[in-house]
């Protein structure tokens, strides 16, 4: 996506459809790059109080990067931005589950057709 602001619910949905025709799930599943990326235009806005960014990523595989994306996760925690992880599939998102401060926990919710864990 070249413009990567949307405005309401409205413009969030059209981005999510549009990035759906244009994603495709392949690995491995290195997170940091995103996260980092997406910090950087959070740095930008950093106190203006004008922008907050959302970071939904969708992941059917395990994290191949863990380390980098909890470096990532701690350096983009001050930033006006949150990260939403989404396990999709069965694959074992256990490692999702960190703390990476005392006021900042993430949760991966796991979803199958028996079960949904937090």
């Amino acid at each position: 996506m070249h413009n990567p602001y949307c405005e309401g619910i409205d413009g969030v949905l059209k981005a999510y459809e549009s990035s759906l025709q244009r994603v495709r799930l392949d690995g491995p599943t290195n997170f940091a790059p995103i996260i980092n990326h997406v910090a950087k235009f959070a740095e930008k806005q950093h106190g203006s109080g004008s922008c907050y960014f959302i970071l939904l990523i969708l992941t059917d595989g395990v994290i191949s990067d863990m380390e980098a994306t909890k470096a990532a996760i701690v350096k983009a925690a001050g930033l006006p931005m949150s990260i939403i992880i989404v396990g999709i599939g069965t694959a074992d998102f256990t490692g999702l589950l960190f703390s990476v401060s005392v006021s900042i926990v993430l949760f991966a919710i796991t979803v199958d057709n028996e079960r949904c864990t937090c």
